[in-house]
């Protein structure tokens, strides 16, 4: 079958991707399995080392105790690829490196079965590093990484580097920084980290005419509006829900650019997304490190105790628009359902409809999310209209954005037929 995609040299921003014919909505363009994945170290008890699918139970390895699988079948078909990993942590048991350091070792393990490697439009040698653009700061960090994954190699085989000459470590590490995505469930939740070397060859636009979705760790490309032919294919490399200074300072930091995007460049959104008075605000996003931190340690209560303090109706003077207190409300409601107070969660989560409406114009999987999670409070407080209003919204997204054989959106398509059935409809 005949690539819709091809690289071209993109004027201004070295290499690029663009499609090769008239692309309609929701088209895949490209489908791409990793050089080599990881499991993120957060979520090594919950996802699979294997298949990346969460379960509950998983049977841990009897060697290094970190790497977890479904079953028998999948530590198998897992076993290529970890049994050097297996070696290097036990050497360094107790220790678990980092997911970059974790993900740098497997590539250097991959790439020494030559035979398992595929043909990408990009190659790992082509990938940039950009250690000659990053801060000082930034490359000790590097250089501390770089020496653990020598310690990490070292122990697996003394002259594992040697054995690959072209990938000098600092050099490897700063490309992974560079290069590498997060691996997502359905949900945009992360679950591993994995490098695609020709999905590098993308480059950034706050308003992409395609997203990526991940099926375990196949990597779909998909288009999210029509697109001509020779015209490039772009994707967002960050959440966008943050003002141009932000947006602009965070791309610069870790890809070493500066976003000239329609977005970036008319800073249209600045107004809403900063509306309010900046004293009213300032406290919502001081407050933010420390709320994600309570959710990550899931401390609900106190999450939910510091939410509702800030969002408290004397803070009405911040609008609903505004990023942070939309951030604010988003972990509020996280809070509410692990709390399963479900009509404050509703409450929260209607809240941040119309803001996510005008942040994404174009079809997004976060849009279409957010609105499911609404879709499921609404249904489960028997607001059976409203649900189905919601779901209807939310699946003319995610067939875009998904596709109608995403195990998401076949749920989608059952809650939406649960609500139809209660109301007496067909």
């Amino acid at each position: 079958m005949a690539l819709k995609v091809e690289r071209f040299a993109c004027p201004g921003k070295g290499n690029g991707l663009r499609a090769t014919h008239s692309v309609q909505a929701g088209e895949v363009l490209y489908s791409a399995e990793p050089l080599a994945c990881c499991v993120s170290n957060k979520c090594a008890k919950d996802v699979c080392h294997s298949c990346f699918s969460r379960h509950e139970s998983l049977l841990r390895c009897s060697q290094c105790k970190v790497a977890r699988y479904c079953n028998i079948t999948c530590q198998k078909k897992a076993w290529s690829d970890h049994k050097r990993e297996c070696q290097s942590l036990r050497s360094v048991h107790p220790r678990v490196p980092t997911d970059s350091v974790r993900l740098a070792a497997r590539i250097v393990f991959r790439l020494l079965a030559p035979s398992q490697l595929s043909p990408e439009l990009y190659s790992l040698e082509e990938l940039d590093s950009h250690l000659n653009d990053m801060a000082e700061e930034k490359r000790e960090g590097l250089s501390k990484l770089s020496s653990m994954l020598q310690l990490y190699l070292q122990h697996n085989n003394p002259d594992l580097t040697q054995d690959t000459p072209t990938l000098h470590p600092l050099s490897l590490l700063a490309k992974v920084a560079c290069n590498c995505f997060t691996i997502s469930d359905g949900e945009l939740q992360e679950i591993g980290v994995g490098l695609y070397p020709s999905m590098s060859l993308l480059n950034h636009d706050c308003r992409p005419n395609c997203v990526m979705l991940f099926q375990g760790t196949t990597l779909h490309l998909r288009s999210v509006r029509d697109i001509h032919p020779t015209e490039e294919l772009t994707i967002s490399y960050i959440g966008v829900l943050s003002p141009t200074r932000e947006r602009r300072a965070q791309l610069l930091d870790q890809y070493h650019f500066i976003c000239q995007c329609q977005l970036c460049s008319t800073t249209c959104l600045d107004p809403l997304m900063l509306g309010g008075e900046e004293e009213a605000w300032t406290p919502l996003k001081e407050a933010i490190p420390r709320l994600e931190m309570l959710q990550t340690n899931g401390n609900w209560e106190e999450l939910l105790q510091v939410c509702n303090s800030l969002l408290a109706p004397g803070g009405g003077a911040v609008p609903g628009g505004n990023v942070y207190r939309l951030r604010v409300t988003d972990l509020a409601l996280d809070a509410c359902v692990n709390l399963a107070q479900w009509d404050s969660a509703l409450h929260y989560g209607a809240e941040t409809l119309e803001p996510y409406r005008q942040y994404y114009p174009a079809p997004h999987p976060a849009h279409a999310i957010q609105l499911m999670r609404v879709a499921k409070l609404q249904h489960f407080l028997g607001h059976l209209k409203d649900a189905e209003q919601t779901l209807r919204l939310a699946y003319d997204i995610m067939r875009i954005t998904h596709g109608n054989e995403h195990a998401l959106t076949s749920e989608l398509i059952r809650k939406l037929e649960e609500c139809r059935a209660e109301m007496g409809r067909d």
